[in-house]
């Protein structure tokens, strides 16, 4: 830690990808110690004594890509994937010249791909697989009717008729801690179909432990599950709560799906230093 304590000040940026916001940190001389980690997410995340954010994004070096990330929810858990931080995390690397416009991240769902081109930024998605369709869940007040598929994270969709009305928060709560998703738990959205190549989303994150105003293995995991379900074929243009269009792209249904794609804008906010020592 001796580098943190004589520095006592980390730059950082704040970057969102329609509305999924991160706090991002060149870490490859790394002063943060693992163990810490965790704890350090917590407190840069949250709102009014932190940054605030939806997760945190140390960049290191990589033996296997050309960057690596460590990758933190708002809560300090550790998931294996975020499709809206990965597209962040690789314009961030363009940007402080730590890679070319293409190049490969290292998560804990394996190697994906990515193609910078100014603020847009396409990834490939790894980890798709475990699609179990047609699932009753019931709640305390009544039964959704959902789909289950694991896009590097787990991901339950629901399908409804509108949007608007629908508690996120509290059937997502419900969902995500649900038996049958023990002991992993499960990200939730709820999802409209526009039309073949369209849907409205709105995403309990877990993690996050609230609705947000993206998700981008959110907005992928619909889209397969609407595609394996003869409702939406490839390019699928999810619509998020944040105002954002972001675009899936696919090959396959059902368990045969692959050359998954996830394309959207990835904005900077601003860009500033933590004041570690008063970081508390």
């Amino acid at each position: 830690m001796a580098n943190t304590i004589e520095k006592r000040r980390l730059p950082f940026y704040k970057m969102h990808g329609g509305g999924n916001d991160f706090v991002l940190i060149d870490h490859r001389r790394r002063c943060i110690p693992e163990a810490e980690q965790p704890r350090f997410a917590r407190r840069v995340c949250a709102a009014k004594v932190g940054v605030g954010a939806d997760g945190l994004i140390l960049l290191e070096d990589s033996d296997q890509a050309d960057i690596r990330w460590r990758f933190y929810n708002a809560d300090g858990s550790e998931p294996e994937m975020c499709g809206n931080g990965a597209r962040c995390a690789a314009r961030f690397a363009v940007l402080h010249h730590l890679t070319g416009a293409s190049l490969t991240l290292e998560t804990l769902a394996g190697l994906i791909k990515a193609e910078v081109q100014d603020r847009q930024v396409r990834v490939s998605m790894t980890g798709v697989g475990q699609i179990n369709l047609h699932l009753e869940i019931p709640l305390s007040d009544q039964t959704l009717h959902g789909h289950f598929l694991k896009v590097g994270v787990p991901h339950v969709a629901v399908p409804v008729e509108q949007l608007e009305n629908v508690p996120v928060v509290r059937w997502g709560r419900e969902v995500r801690f649900h038996p049958l998703f023990q002991p992993a738990g499960t990200n939730v959205n709820f999802i409209r179909a526009i039309s073949d190549h369209a849907l409205e989303i709105r995403t309990y994150e877990r993690g996050v432990e609230d609705e947000t105003l993206a998700c981008g293995t959110g907005a992928v995991a619909s889209a397969l599950i609407a595609a394996s379900l003869g409702k939406a074929s490839s390019p699928v243009l999810v619509h998020t709560r944040g105002g954002e269009i972001l675009t899936v792209s696919f090959q396959g249904h059902g368990d045969a799906l692959r050359d998954v794609y996830l394309e959207g804008e990835a904005l900077v906010v601003y860009e500033g230093e933590l004041w570690l020592d008063e970081l508390k």
